[in-house]
């Protein structure tokens, strides 16, 4: 809960830079005010509301530090040499106003800004220290506390450069898990229409029965493409939250898509060994995916009569194998589109590996992918 909170109060502070920027003038203003109100030894000067003023003028630039902090440091060092000149005020424990505006520099300036910010603190706090104690003790101290403030800055820095590459990177790999999930679907469809409805012409010479079987499989196959379409595209949508809806199939819509298979005019076995229900919805979506593109390419390259599709699970691991008796790997497959790629990729995300080559014996194609299958305590509840 209490990591949970946190996100959140950053969520929050991102969305409303000018109300935490006021926040914390406020915090420093408090802070400063402690000395004011904290009684003073008799053979001080009484604190004054003139000085009160203008300690508050020191704090007051912190407001906009993030709009312009190099301003906002040269604003605080005139006020504060100027408390320290014409006032006879208390002194802090903490030069709160500077550490803040030093940090706000390192972290948001620009390199010019940053050196600008370093040359005027080995002349100002020096020149501070002499004003005050012309102690080497404070003078040290100083040195250190701004220099912590810069290095933190630099932190921040770099910390907020990693979020944005980080942010980049996981876009990039849900445009390109999207990318995959429309090939996928497109690829699978459109070449099973293309199948179906080149053998249409044929079959309304010689078979009509077969013809009107083929335009049935063919009105099939593009709605169960549309129909998927829209269910990625309608979880995608930030305004529809789509309840517990996903784009993802699982392997009990896996015999469905071989009768549509089959429909194109290849003969298709299905078998499995082991408890393939009850997986883990990623890891199913992942094998179905795997299957599907294995055969779409069967139907697009391999000129195969028969294909075999065999799921076994076993307690560690998850096997998807496609077999098919076409005329097996040829060069310009292995080398075009992004079928096979895409395989390789959906396996590696999910910790395991695929592999395309000739069938056993050296006849048809053969892909298989090797897939993790995670224990009930990596699930989760």
């Amino acid at each position: 809960m209490r990591i949970r909170g946190t996100g959140q109060a950053r969520e929050w502070g991102a969305a409303h830079p000018r109300a935490v920027d006021a926040g914390l003038a406020l915090l420093v203003q408090a802070a400063v005010t402690m000395p004011f109100v904290v009684p003073r030894p008799p053979e001080l000067e009484p604190a004054t509301w003139e000085a009160y003023g203008l300690t508050t003028l020191t704090v007051l630039p912190l407001v906009w530090r993030r709009r312009a902090p190099m301003a906002v440091l040269l604003a605080v060092i005139a006020a504060s040499a100027l408390y320290r000149l014409a006032v006879e005020g208390p002194g802090q424990p903490l030069p709160y106003q500077g550490l803040v505006c030093v940090h706000t520099v390192a972290a948001l300036g620009t390199a010019r800004q940053r050196a600008v910010a370093a040359a005027l603190l080995v002349v100002a706090v020096p020149v501070s220290v002499w004003l005050n104690t012309r102690s080497a003790r404070e003078l040290t101290f100083s040195l250190f506390v701004f220099g912590a403030a810069y290095v933190f800055g630099r932190l921040t820095d770099a910390r907020q450069r990693a979020q944005v590459v980080e942010a980049e990177r996981a876009a990039a790999r849900e445009r390109a898990r999207i990318a995959r999930e429309m090939h996928d679907i497109l690829s699978h469809a459109v070449s099973l229409m293309i199948v179906q409805a080149e053998a249409g012409p044929v079959a309304v010479r010689r078979a009509p029965e077969r013809a009107e079987a083929a335009f049935e499989a063919i009105s099939a196959t593009g709605r169960d493409a549309m129909d998927q379409l829209r269910r990625m595209l309608g979880v995608l949508r930030e305004e529809d939250p789509g309840g517990g809806r996903s784009p993802q199939p699982d392997l009990a819509e896996l015999p469905a898509l071989l009768d549509r298979v089959r429909a194109g005019g290849l003969a298709v076995r299905y078998e499995t060994s082991g408890e393939v229900a009850g997986l883990p919805a990623p890891l199913a979506a992942t094998a179905y995916r795997i299957a599907q593109e294995a055969l779409t390419n069967t139907v697009r390259h391999a000129r195969a009569r028969t294909a075999t599709v065999r799921i076994d699970r076993s307690a560690t691991h998850l096997t998807v194998l496609v077999t098919d008796d076409g005329r097996g790997p040829r060069p310009a497959v292995r080398s075009a589109g992004h079928g096979l790629a895409g395989i390789r990729e959906r396996a590696a995300a999910h910790g395991g590996t695929a592999t395309a080559a000739a069938g056993p014996g050296g006849t048809g194609f053969e892909v298989r992918a090797e897939l993790p299958v995670p224990s009930p305590a990596e699930v989760g509840p």
